[in-house]
């Protein structure tokens, strides 16, 4: 079994209960009042979030969106997002099983976004180069993750490929891809006890960017 699969398992695994840390229902919520504040959407765009999880930023982005396409590669993540779309009659929400960047969906978007997804991914500037081929010219990202960190945020290691990004090498990397107006702010702290025992706080960055119009 390779890293990635084992980590869809580990997130089917906890699926159920993910949303029971208050923790991390606090900063789902930061988020997502952090990227709406940043972005300031009309309700008319079209969204790609990827690495969706439970939905803990999709059911505060969704009802500031035209429409929203939450994909994830666990299944069992995406069931409790469907469950939780059903009862908040999230009606404008398409949930779809797929990894990133292999099956990212075949269409544009007038904003790509997702937290907390990108330290599990290999390859982050290839990623960042498919998604500019999936944002319609005008269009955003919006992503947020760790910042740099010594490696004692996750207590489970494995599937994390990156322990955080510093804002500098993120920004280049979006850049590169295409983006421009690359603009950072400080999402969310989260503070916790790290694997070492010490309680610490642990930024998390927002790095919003926009694809030329030409």
């Amino acid at each position: 079994m390779d890293n990635k699969q084992a980590n869809v398992e580990r997130f089917n695994a906890k699926a159920t209960e993910w949303d029971d840390d208050p923790g991390r229902a606090h900063m789902g919520q930061g988020v997502a009042h952090a990227m709406l504040a940043a972005l300031q959407p009309t309700g008319r765009e079209t969204a790609l979030e990827f690495g969706a999880g439970t939905g803990l930023l999709t059911r505060l982005m969704a009802p500031r969106l035209a429409r929203v396409t939450a994909l994830d590669s666990s299944s069992g993540m995406l069931g409790v997002l469907r469950r939780k779309c059903a009862d908040l009659h999230l009606a404008n929400v398409d949930v779809v099983e797929g990894s990133v960047p292999e099956q990212l969906p075949d269409q544009r978007f007038d904003l790509v976004y997702s937290s907390m997804t990108l330290h599990h991914v290999e390859d982050v500037p290839g990623l960042l180069r498919a998604l500019a081929r999936h944002v319609n010219p005008g269009g955003r990202v919006a992503l947020a993750d760790l910042d740099a960190e010594d490696g004692s945020f996750h207590r489970e290691v494995q599937g994390v490929v990156h322990h955080g990004f510093a804002r500098e090498v993120m920004g280049g990397w979006l850049r590169d891809a295409g983006f421009g107006d690359v603009a950072f702010s400080t999402a969310w702290t989260m503070r916790r006890e790290g694997t070492d025992g010490a309680a610490r706080d642990y930024p998390i960055f927002l790095a919003v960017a926009r694809k030329p119009e030409h």
